[in-house]
């Protein structure tokens, strides 16, 4: 009784409590004006809770009705490491078809597959990172040197190029609607920041302020004044002894007060540790956290912002900086709608089938056929279809990792390189294939086995079905009940951040109750193998995290343990053909990255050099692909091979284990194609020199295999153009920490490139002529109409990339070469003709930055308009006198 009475007591205050906090919701629901809801939210949080939501991952407030969010998505060129996604080309591929409205279109569909992705996982209650709409992309930072790892991220060497690039971006990630962003692109890593990769967390740029204003910013300046992007991100290195992601100069000065920006700032992750413990701007991480917020970071991905609250109460920083900051985060959620009813936001609409739709496949193909750059072609391009054996070769033929480069979601049905060539021949060709070399020097390669093939794999015995039996679990030890039971035809899966029932669930295939995590599950395939023939095998499982397998009851492979990376462990068994041997392979997922791949090498096997030159003697016609993956360029990586450190490249050629390979095709003397997939220039001048086609396919996505077959078979001709330039070797390059732009890029590089910025060939030609300028003197301010015929004169439909530089004749000043000013797709039929303009103004185009008046001005004098088909192939010429 007392009990009851109690009970009794407590509901009507819990009742009251309850009301209260809804009341208190409500009373700040969603006013039409984004910015007096954002102030009146921030209003009413204490301090504590202010300094929360200073962080990526920042925890709900329910007593204001505002969820927990994270603000860490990738989407560099597909939605990234959130489960199954379209792949497209990596961004330094996509810039290669320059091709402003197709950027913005397949940008479209990434903001499409974001937000459908983001409901998905709102209304499963998961709000975790790679979750959210607000996405760490485009990389804009200025590809200066082909070492640095992560040029593959950016649009090239071309401030102009690069800026037009991003801003078609930014516009197809935002969206249109008047009232909410369809998600929120973040224009990084400002400023100054191409490499060296280990040296970042203390390293000092000092360019010159020419250097800074005329190469290093206008891209930026540019997605925030034409793309009006909402966040930008600093970077990790200091510019002239300021940590990027806390100065007066770039944040404050330039970012806000110059350029007008009015989104807010996130520093990249871990650079507000930078501060205090690489850069030693200060002691402290409480100094460092109040730095960053009075210096414009408004939020930081890490942690160190925790110690705002002990900074207030050390006079570091005031109340008020940290209101601002987080009143402009409140305000970029309520943009994208996340405090409305989703009925009210537009792009909550969009339904969760386009993620991966046929129509975003198409698009992939379409972006990755526009990327492909024919860098020589000798006549032996375009292949027949029916030529009657072709030898795939090369360490990259047959690799997913080839077409993903890095920041990649999980494609569906990734095609290879290898699996395009045999989806193009005829029914009469014959594709043989070899790997023949390891892609470099001391790395074994985890994939370079190949999975056991489902005819050799049984779920039991008899006549039990192919494949083998799969039960899926969470947590690591294969405990309790499967959430999912199969029959999976192969063991060779690739998850990536994602889990084997993410799409399932997505598409309504499994109940809720029977997901998988992100992290931490496992995996028991059991059946039988039966050997086609008899002899010793070598078994290989290659697996990211830990893997065991037993065949007939006895444990051959034990690496029950976590790892960063993939990696393959082999045991040679001696098997008799038509017995049938049970095997048990079992697989835990820790973290991050998730795959399990059990394959074989049949008795009898070749080395895989030997096997190469078989293949390529019994063929007529030789493709080989090699090149680099992101398995060893790319973003601070412990990697250390002959020719790469941490990340970066420390010599531009080919690897010598593919260069040994390659020079032994040649020398059968079979015609050797070679296929290049990379995310930078490689310096490939023996081949140039002696191989009659040269094809650079970059990392191009899930389609990269169909769309370099079609360029390789004729289906596409071939239009992309290089966004970087091609050097014969590192001894042409200055020093890489040096940030001075003298030697670099096409603008101010003196010497003979191995193939010019801009370059491109085609299966067809095209002819310039008739150059027309409206006016041949100009003041700063009028503009420069400029417009040039350009005729197909070629048998193929095909498109020229008409491309326009300036030059100053007689500068005054130390100038550029040339700069790109304009460039423009043309798609024409054989014998078609058309009119190209372009309109230049002298006070943008032809303009330098003056140091002394810390502006852009224009000299007096004369310069000239080139017109051509690329920075090395200037077709005519005219000149502008400015006065």
């Amino acid at each position: 009784m007392t009990r009851r009475v109690v009970l009794c007591a407590l509901l009507p205050s819990l009742a009251a409590s309850a009301s209260a906090r809804a009341q208190e919701a409500a009373r700040v629901a969603r006013p039409d004006d984004f910015e007096a809801h954002a102030a009146d939210l921030v209003s009413r949080m204490t301090v504590e809770e202010k300094v929360s939501q200073l962080m990526n991952d920042a925890p709900a407030i329910p007593r204001l009705g505002i969820p927990a969010y994270e603000w860490w998505n990738e989407c560099l060129h597909g939605v990234a490491r959130a489960g199954a996604a379209t792949v497209f080309p990596q961004a330094i591929g996509m810039a290669a078809s320059f091709d402003k409205a197709l950027m913005r279109e397949v940008a479209s569909a990434i903001s499409d597959e974001a937000r459908a992705k983001h409901h998905e996982f709102v209304r499963r209650g998961q709000r975790g990172r790679y979750q959210g709409l607000t996405f760490w992309s485009p990389n804009i930072n200025i590809f200066r040197d082909p070492r640095w790892g992560r040029g593959q991220e950016t649009y090239g060497e071309d401030p102009y190029l690069t800026a037009r690039m991003g801003v078609e971006f930014v516009k197809g990630l935002q969206g249109d609607d008047p009232r909410y962003l369809k998600v929120i692109a973040t224009a990084k890593h400002f400023a100054v920041h191409s490499g060296p990769e280990p040296d970042r967390h203390h390293f000092d740029a000092r360019p010159s302020e020419r250097d800074l204003f005329e190469t290093y910013l206008p891209a930026f300046r540019a997605l925030v004044q034409e793309g009006r992007v909402a966040s930008v991100m600093g970077a990790y290195n200091r510019l002239n002894g300021e940590s990027a992601s806390a100065s007066q100069r770039l944040l404050l000065d330039i970012l806000r007060r110059d350029w007008g920006f009015d989104g807010y700032v996130v520093s990249d992750c871990g650079a507000i540790d930078d501060i205090y413990k690489g850069h030693r701007i200060v002691s402290t991480p409480e100094a460092a956290a109040a730095l960053g917020v009075r210096k414009g970071c408004d939020l930081e991905c890490g942690s160190t912002y925790r110690s705002l609250t002990a900074a207030l109460a050390q006079g570091l920083i005031g109340e008020k900086d940290i209101d601002v900051s987080v009143r402009r985060l409140m305000l970029a959620r309520l943009k994208l709608g996340m405090f409305d009813p989703s009925e009210r936001v537009p792009y909550a609409q969009i339904p969760y089938s386009v993620n991966q739709s046929a129509d975003h496949d198409r698009l992939a193909r379409l972006m990755a056929q526009e990327s492909i750059v024919l860098l020589k072609n000798e006549g032996v391009l375009p292949l027949s279809r029916d030529v009657k054996t072709i030898a795939v070769v090369g360490p990259n033929a047959d690799e997913v990792m080839t077409l993903l480069g890095n920041y990649y979601g999980t494609p569906a049905r990734p095609v290879t390189i290898l699996a395009g060539v045999r989806n193009a021949v005829g029914p009469g060709t014959k594709v043989l294939y070899a790997r023949g070399a390891d892609l470099v020097e001391g790395r074994e390669d985890p994939r370079a086995v190949p999975s056991i093939d489902t005819a050799y794999l049984r779920t039991g015995a008899g006549d039990a079905p192919a494949g083998l039996r799969g039960e899926y679990f969470r947590g690591r030890e294969l405990q309790g009940p499967a959430m999912l039971t199969r029959i999976d035809a192969t063991v060779d899966f690739r998850w990536d951040r994602g889990s084997p029932t993410s799409d399932l669930l997505a598409r309504g295939e499994l109940p809720p109750d029977h997901a998988l995590p992100d992290d931490d599950f496992s995996v028991r395939w059991t059946g039988q193998l039966r050997p086609p023939v008899s002899g010793r095998y070598e078994l290989t499982v290659t697996g990211d995290d830990g893997f065991r397998l037993d065949v007939d009851g006895r444990r051959v492979i034990d690496e029950w343990t976590t790892t960063s990376r993939a990696r393959a462990k082999s045991a040679s068994l001696d098997l008799d053909a038509g017995r049938a041997y049970d095997v048990r392979l079992e697989y835990f997922e820790s973290i991050r990255d998730a795959e399990i791949r059990l394959g074989w090498r049949l008795p009898g096997a070749k080395e895989p050099f030997d096997e190469a030159l078989e293949a390529a003697r019994a063929a007529d016609v030789v493709v080989f692909v090699g090149g680099l993956t992101g398995d060893v360029e790319g973003e601070e990586m412990r990697v250390s091979y002959p020719g790469f450190a941490g990340g970066d490249r420390t010599d531009i050629g080919l690897p010598a284990t593919q260069d040994r390979l390659l020079r032994a095709l040649h020398a059968t003397g079979k015609p050797v194609v070679l296929v290049l997939t990379t995310g930078s220039a490689i310096a490939v001048e023996w081949a140039h020199q002696n191989l009659p086609a040269i094809v650079v396919g970059w990392y191009p996505g899930q389609e990269g295999g169909n769309a370099v077959a079609d360029v390789l078979f004729g289906q596409v001709n071939p239009s992309g153009r290089l966004p970087i330039t091609f050097y014969k070797s590192v001894g042409q390059l200055p020093p890489f920490a040096d940030y001075d732009m003298k030697g670099r890029t096409y603008r101010y590089f003196e010497g003979e490139p191995l193939y010019p910025f801009g370059h491109g060939l085609s299966y067809t030609r095209f002819e310039y002529s008739d150059l027309r300028i409206g006016k041949g003197i100009v003041g700063p301010r009028e503009g420069v109409d400029v417009s040039v015929s350009v005729k197909n004169t070629g048998a193929r439909a095909g498109d020229e990339v008409v491309q326009i530089y300036v030059r100053a004749v007689a500068p005054k000043l130390p100038m550029p070469r040339k700069q790109l000013r304009g460039f423009d797709r043309v798609s024409l039929k054989p014998g078609e003709e058309r009119r190209v303009a372009f309109r230049l103004t002298p006070a943008t185009d032809f303009s330098h930055y003056d140091v002394s008046s810390k502006a852009f001005a224009v000299d007096r004098g004369e310069y000239e308009v080139q017109v051509g088909a690329s920075s090395g192939d200037i077709r005519l010429r005219a000149r502008v006198r400015v006065q």
